[in-house]
């Protein structure tokens, strides 16, 4: 894929097609870019099982015609009952499991604070959950990335309490490429989602019936969990570069670190795209932004660093980018991370531009599939430390730290660009990858996507520090960046450990470019 795709009345771009066609057809039936934006999420967390379901976190970047950006961020606190006496005697939260399940699912409430006095529209609603219920009752093909994870993952998530089983191993086994899987508890709950409208997920039947599997299967979160909830509408984290104002999502997500990597890129010296100085350049700014991410960041309310001043501060940026050696590259690891999350985007003729992203933590969550409902319930609150005190701890009603965070970019020319990926610790990495690609050197924007990336830290199924690279640079840079201290890893190309990334240009004569990630199984659709 070299080739980005081009329209002048609507665009949308995802990780799995269908998804993509669904939003496309709410922008040919008249409607918003924030309207095929909850048609691309609601379908993704039907035919993407594996990265995102109703049962997890979302945020949210809206760029408005008149170039007002606001933000949203749908992320559910943990359960009253999370209490570190229930976790005595143990290191970490498990990963899996009821216990794992410790945490709100916000993303429905993100739908909702999405389209605003929209929402309360029943027919719209019912339009667009259309393809999603549709997907949901006749089934789904399983794609190749869809069904390495669940052999990979049959061993830890088989096992599980609830309709896992059931639904992804119908034969005693997982289910193979080619093959289908029917989700018919959860074309239920999205038909009464369209019908009772969204609010039923928190405080209505539906809520009490999610409930009522929760507390079946051994998990803390309880009806007063679901019915506290509710999405915030929040001012974006912003960064000025040289061309460009950069948005991101403030904590608890990571779009700080994502924003510092490109601050700190902005100062120095950037060779030739995919050159030694360029890959050595972000690398690097990526460890001097994590060692702040990992210390300081996680619910904005018991956080002791401003970070809007921190963005805010040339001198200090100056400072870390000064800090950065040319030549070596600082010793590495750093702790690590995971998870698995779908970024998308969609764009409208009046120029309402969406970033947005949804996540249920790793390939699956939880594992927990709560039978009633059919919803798949994250494990984003396993990330909490087992800590009275301190970063990211846990405590009843606090927010866990996120990797999730879709990026936007406002040029001074006038072009608006959605940009970000899946993929935990690389998603700050891969940001900085197609951003610098395609605002520094020039780079076309399909093609920035489709060239070979690196990711420093944890790939799925693995908690490694290396550096990995897919193995289309050219050889010599490999060479340069292990002469320089990096424990440099090859890895095969198109690796969906790179992440699935996408992005969506909205040029100022009014025209729109799409583009989609080869790794992914999805497109960029325009009209």
């Amino acid at each position: 894929m070299l080739h980005s795709v081009r329209s002048l009345r609507g665009m949308v771009t995802s990780p799995h097609h269908l998804a993509s066609q669904a939003g496309l057809d709410v922008l040919k039936d008249g409607g918003s870019a924030a309207q095929a934006a909850v048609a691309v999420a609601a379908c993704l967390a039907v035919v993407y099982p594996h990265m995102t379901s109703i049962g997890g976190d979302s945020f949210w970047l809206i760029s408005e015609p008149d170039g007002d950006v606001w933000a949203i961020d749908a992320c559910g606190r943990a359960a009253g009952n999370a209490s570190l006496d229930r976790y005595a005697g143990r290191g970490e939260i498990p990963r899996r499991g009821p216990l794992a399940a410790n945490t709100v699912a916000g993303t429905i409430s993100g739908w909702a604070a999405l389209l605003g006095t929209d929402a309360a529209h029943r027919d719209l609603r019912a339009r667009l959950l259309r393809d999603a219920i549709a997907h949901a009752r006749s089934g789904v093909v399983l794609t190749e990335v869809g069904a390495e994870i669940l052999s990979s993952k049959s061993g830890e998530l088989a096992s599980q309490p609830g309709d896992y089983a059931r639904i992804f191993e119908p034969a005693g086994r997982p289910l193979r490429v080619g093959e289908a899987f029917v989700q018919p508890a959860l074309a239920v709950t999205l038909e009464r989602l369209a019908s009772d409208g969204f609010g039923d997920f928190y405080k209505g039947a539906l809520a009490r019936d999610m409930a009522a599997d929760l507390a079946d299967l051994g998990s803390p979160l309880s009806f007063a969990d679901l019915a506290a909830h509710g999405a915030e509408r929040v001012d974006p984290l912003c960064l000025r570069l040289r061309d460009a104002r950069l948005f991101n999502l403030p904590p608890p997500t990571q779009g700080l670190a994502s924003l510092l990597i490109l601050a700190l890129f902005d100062r120095m010296q950037a060779g030739l795209p995919d050159s030694f100085e360029h890959v050595h350049a972000l690398v690097e700014a990526t460890k001097q932004a994590f060692l702040i991410r990992d210390r300081e960041v996680g619910d904005p309310a018991h956080m002791q660093l401003d970070y809007r001043a921190l963005l805010a501060d040339r001198g200090a940026l100056d400072r870390m980018a000064a800090s950065i050696d040319p030549a070596r590259a600082l010793p590495w690891p750093a702790p690590v991370g995971g998870g698995d999350t779908t970024w998308f985007a969609a764009a409208d003729e009046r120029g309402q531009v969406v970033s947005g992203i949804q996540s249920i933590f790793f390939e699956f969550g939880s594992g927990l599939v709560l039978p009633r409902t059919g919803v798949i319930w994250q494990n984003r609150g396993s990330s909490f430390r087992l800590a009275d005190r301190g970063w990211n701890c846990l405590h009843p009603g606090r927010k866990p730290f996120h990797t999730l965070n879709p990026a936007l970019a406002h040029f001074d020319d006038g072009r608006v660009m959605a940009y970000g990926t899946m993929g935990g610790e690389g998603q700050p990495q891969t940001q900085a990858a197609i951003f610098s690609r395609y605002a520094r050197f020039g780079v076309p924007l399909q093609q920035a996507i489709t060239a070979p990336r690196w990711l420093l830290g944890r790939a799925w199924g693995d908690v490694s520090t290396t550096l990995k690279l897919e193995d289309r640079f050219a050889p010599d840079l490999y060479r340069r960046l292990a002469e320089a201290g990096h424990d440099v890893e090859l890895v095969k190309g198109f690796s969906s450990q790179m992440g699935h990334a996408g992005a969506i240009v909205r040029h100022p004569q009014g025209w729109l470019e799409g583009a989609s990630d080869p790794r992914s199984d999805g497109s960029a659709a325009g009209w």
